[in-house]
């Protein structure tokens, strides 16, 4: 089965072909309404499935309206509209599921929740984010970054605050798109050594630099992320405040960075 499971699973070759043919379509609807079906309608016909156990603005949005263009309908399905490993297992759902629609969408908290919904389905799975990862995200990232500035292979990429689920799949697409990478923040929120060394091991930079300004001189694209999750209780926030305020992203940090 051909799922989108994390950027590490997934060869380069098909990466590249990926976000090669989001430029294609997106180039392709310039000047076009909102929604206005896309000319190459490649889900019509098709049912997605959009599992949101974690709730989501942009991730929702995003998904939902590129299905429409694309032809496709959509059932977006909240924690609170299934029994998601209660009552019914992931595999009972994945394959109840796979029996309606052509596609899966699952954005959840555990890892293990994505990985038993691919292991069960008969229909491709999508990882709208993990804990553990979030790898649309990074893809809709480099996407970006190549539109303004060109290959984004043999450049420097700074990754300042928290070492978290984003940050890993930055680490994976460092190692498949060939980018170096500099991770700046406590050393209380490093990221997991496994992410590092996988990227190293793909010959690739990847180190950590405590100094902000040190971090990002010469950076040819410097990135960050909330630094709460919507669940965090009000005493852990403002302690990750504290932690964090030096990592801040700003003015005065991109003066010492090569994008400007």
């Amino acid at each position: 089965m051909n799922h989108f499971l994390d950027i590490n699973k997934t060869s380069a070759q098909d990466l590249r072909g990926i976000i090669d043919r989001a430029r294609t379509i997106k180039d392709a609807r310039k000047g076009q309404p909102k929604g206005a079906p896309d000319a190459e309608q490649a889900l019509a016909n098709h049912m997605v499935a959009l599992i949101f156990e974690k709730p989501s603005t942009r991730t929702r949005v995003s998904f939902d309206v590129g299905v429409r263009q694309m032809g496709g309908q959509t059932m977006v399905l909240s924690g609170a509209d299934m029994q998601l490993g209660h009552g019914e297992t992931i595999a009972d759902t994945a394959r109840v599921l796979s029996r309606y629609v052509d596609l899966i969408m699952i954005r959840t908290f555990e890892e293990q929740t994505l990985l038993e919904m691919a292991e069960y389905a008969t229909v491709p799975v999508i990882n709208g984010l993990t804990n553990r990862t979030h790898p649309c995200q990074i893809m809709a990232d480099i996407m970006t970054f190549e539109e303004h500035n060109g290959p984004i292979a043999g450049k420097k990429v700074v990754w300042s605050g928290d070492g978290n689920n984003v940050f890993a799949s930055f680490a994976h697409a460092a190692g498949q798109f060939g980018f170096d990478l500099v991770f700046t923040g406590p050393p209380t929120l490093d990221p997991e050594q496994c992410f590092l060394d996988e990227a190293r091991a793909k010959g690739v930079s990847v180190t950590i630099e405590r100094d902000p300004i040190k971090a990002v001189d010469g950076a040819d694209l410097v990135v960050t992320d909330t630094w709460v999750s919507m669940h965090d209780p009000q005493s852990a926030r403002e302690r990750r405040h504290n932690q964090l305020r030096p990592y801040q992203v700003n003015e005065h940090l991109m003066s010492h960075a090569n994008v400007f």
